[in-house]
């Protein structure tokens, strides 16, 4: 039973039984119930430094992204309610929002398209987003890349700078491992409206399943970044900062499993 760990939620509800971006706790209630299997006997997620992350207040809590499907997003969300009872209001790539009928049960769940007027209303409001930089581009690396960072966008070091959150670095290690990928097709992505669908090693069937691998996260000390928000020198500084924090805690993942998936 999940029970306690169920979070606590800033709901405003907007009239219609779900705040002004789509939230229902109802909603949320059934995917923590659902999600919790997956979080306690599937993945077996064991999670280091969760006191880093705030029990109160404004905060962005920022991570590496991998795995073809976003169960790291789902189990970080998990993890964040085990530890901390919050919830994690994660901001979602637009292509995500666009997709027919997922689009609308990721925000039932608190996902937000990750516009930067979003982020300051939620920011505002006290809540804490969990963000991925790496986006899309980060859940269809293939294998030989895997636990490289690719591209980092800096919107989460100015949404920082801005509203004087705390950046939260984490790293999930294990998800590379549960879809290995050999290559991205732009043909399928244009068919389900994303930029592209990554194909795995294994055949995938019309429910694609994760291998059982092991999840870990690792949350680091809080980054408070200094600095004029519409300063790009600033910004960019901050985002690097982040961007090395998360690549050490994956560094530090990789050396505590000793090779070992499961």
């Amino acid at each position: 039973m999940l029970g306690a760990a169920l979070p606590s939620i800033a709901f405003d509800d907007a009239g219609h039984g779900y705040d002004r971006f789509g939230l229902s706790p109802s909603a949320l209630r059934v995917a923590f119930a659902a999600a919790w299997p997956l979080y306690r006997y599937y993945f077996r997620v064991a999670s280091v430094g969760a006191e880093h992350v705030p029990k109160a207040g404004a905060a962005i809590v920022v991570a590496n992204h991998s795995g073809m499907l976003p169960f790291d997003g789902m189990m970080l969300c998990m993890d964040v309610a085990q530890q901390r009872q919050r919830a994690l209001r994660p901001l979602a790539d637009h292509a995500v929002g666009a997709l027919p009928f997922i689009g609308v049960a990721m925000q039932r769940i608190g996902a937000v398209s990750g516009t930067s007027t979003n982020a300051r209303a939620l920011l505002e409001a006290g809540e804490i987003l969990l963000v991925f930089p790496e986006g899309v581009p980060g859940i269809s690396k293939p294998a030989r890349r895997k636990y490289r960072l690719t591209h980092w966008r800096p919107g989460h070091a100015e949404l920082a700078l801005r509203h004087k959150a705390p950046i939260i670095p984490a790293a999930v290690v294990g998800a590379e491992e549960q879809f290995p990928i050999v290559h991205n097709s732009k043909r399928l992505g244009r068919l389900v409206g994303a930029p592209h669908v990554p194909l795995p090693f294994l055949p995938v069937p019309f429910v694609p399943v994760p291998l059982p691998v092991k999840y870990r996260i690792y949350y680091g000390e809080p980054i408070v970044p200094e600095g004029d928000a519409n300063d790009p020198s600033a910004v960019e500084h901050a985002a690097w900062q982040t961007q090395n924090a998360v690549q050490a805690l994956i560094a530090r993942g990789l050396r505590e499993r000793r090779g070992s998936f499961w």
